[in-house]
């Protein structure tokens, strides 16, 4: 799925240790979209390739992030996470892991 909206918040970076013994890093941002209503998403970006991507956009930039929805259920309640994966300024294109700014007057036809 595709959101595309205003960055109004950076939350803090969350790190723990998985049962498993390995290290988890999280961090998540707010978007205000353009919808009448419940228009603040917050995203969260796992990992550290995700999260540096994620930092490069700035609080009031216009972005458009790539994500997943999923629920799941925990004693008979539902809990949904929105999950990002690819985070970009509005009217960039992400080729080879660098944001290139696309003009769309500058274009030859």
């Amino acid at each position: 799925m595709e959101i595309t909206g205003k960055l109004i918040k950076v939350l803090d970076l969350e790190q723990g240790t998985s049962k498993a013994g390995k290290e988890w890093r999280k961090q998540s941002i707010i978007v205000q979209t353009d919808a009448e209503f419940n228009n603040e998403v917050c995203i969260s970006a796992f990992g550290q390739d995700k999260i540096t991507d994620m930092n490069k956009l700035q609080i009031d930039d216009k972005v458009t992030i790539l994500c997943n929805i999923y629920s799941r259920e925990y004693k008979g309640r539902y809990f949904n996470s929105i999950d990002g994966y690819w985070f970009t300024k509005a009217g960039s294109k992400k080729t080879n892991d660098e944001f290139v700014t696309v003009d769309d007057n500058d274009m030859p036809f």
